[in-house]
């Protein structure tokens, strides 16, 4: 048997397809739609992160108003009742403020030229940050970090800076305490 009549079948089954366009949109929309929505995540997700990193920031300095207000210094705060009480106030329901906030402050007594910001994360560790607000007229310099979670990463877009896949989110403030009243040691 000859090979030519099943290449005449196919060729009159390939012209009875020719004129009709009618699925060609789907299938053109099946081929680029992966791409797209890939694109579309992407631009999603990244627009996510700047918008929490602008609210860190945002909640970062109004926490850090307590602290140059003397505020928190007056209330004996400790790190964990600052970022309880203050951080969280003010971090709002976008973060999980309980489990992956961190709070750094440090103070200077002599100066913004006496500043020096060490990195308290030691790969992913976070146990090395510290609480201290200063007093009148110090330095300080307040830090806020967030371990914030990524999902379009497994689409190759990947803008993660920690190990775990996370970004890392941090927001910075240096001011000089104002000259509020030194609260008097408690007997």
């Amino acid at each position: 048997m000859s090979p030519f009549p099943r290449f005449k079948a196919t060729a009159r089954m390939a012209a009875r397809f020719q004129g009709h366009k009618g699925g060609s949109a789907a299938v053109e929309f099946a081929l680029v739609a992966p791409m797209f929505f890939a694109l579309l995540f992407a631009i999603i997700e990244t627009g996510l992160v700047f918008f929490a990193s602008q609210s860190l920031e945002t909640a970062l300095q109004d926490s850090a108003r307590t602290i140059m207000t003397g505020q928190a210094q007056i209330a004996d705060l400790t790190k964990q009742s600052f970022k309880t009480n203050i951080v969280c106030k003010y971090a709002g329901i976008l973060f999980d403020c309980e489990n992956k906030i961190y709070v750094d402050v440090q103070s200077y007594p002599s100066g913004f030229g006496s500043v020096e910001i060490s990195n308290p994360i030691s790969g992913e560790d976070f146990t090395n940050t510290k609480y201290n607000p200063g007093g009148p007229g110090d330095i300080v310099v307040v830090r806020l970090f967030y371990k914030w979670p990524l999902y379009v990463t497994g689409l190759g877009y990947n803008i993660a800076n920690l190990s775990s896949g996370e970004r890392l989110l941090s927001a910075t403030a240096a001011f000089k305490n104002e000259p509020y009243p030194a609260p008097t040691p408690s007997s």
